[in-house]
C-alpha cells in the first residue's frame, strides 16, 4: 500500500490535508484553508517540491523536539511534520515524504 492524502474538514470548518504514509502513520499535516480547492493546490504543491531537499526547514521545538516544514517555491510553508525525539527521526521522516509525496492518491473525506 502507498502513502495517500487525505481532505478533511476541521472543527472550524477549514480544510486540511494530511500524507499518511503506507503504514498509516501522519507524516505532513497542512495548514487550514477556507476553501477546497486551496487544499488540493497545497496538495499539488507538496508532491512538487517533496524531492527538493531545500524545501526542507529543519527545526527544534521548544521542548527540544525536532520536526521540519516543508515550503512551496514562493518560501510559503505547506506543510508541517509532528515532532520527532532525534534529528535521525525526523530525517526519517522528511525521507517518508519524498517516498510518499510524489505518487499518492488522494482521499477526499471533506465531502
Amino acid at each position: 500500500m502507498a502513502g495517500k492524502f487525505e481532505v478533511y474538514r476541521d472543527k472550524a470548518g477549514e480544510y486540511r490535508f494530511r500524507l499518511k504514509a503506507s503504514n498509516g502513520q501522519i507524516i505532513l499535516a497542512s495548514e487550514g484553508y477556507k476553501q477546497k480547492p486551496g487544499a488540493i493546490k497545497g496538495i499539488a504543491s507538496v508532491m512538487k517540491n517533496a524531492l527538493n531537499d531545500a524545501s526542507y526547514v529543519r527545526k527544534e521545538t521548544k521542548s527540544g523536539g525536532k520536526m521540519f516544514n516543508l515550503r512551496a517555491g514562493n518560501r510559503q510553508v505547506i506543510g508541517t511534520s509532528e515532532s520527532y525525539k532525534t534529528a535521525s527521526a525526523r530525517d526519517n521522516g522528511i525521507e517518508s515524504v519524498k517516498k510518499n509525496a510524489p505518487g499518492a492518491a488522494v482521499k477526499d473525506q471533506a465531502a
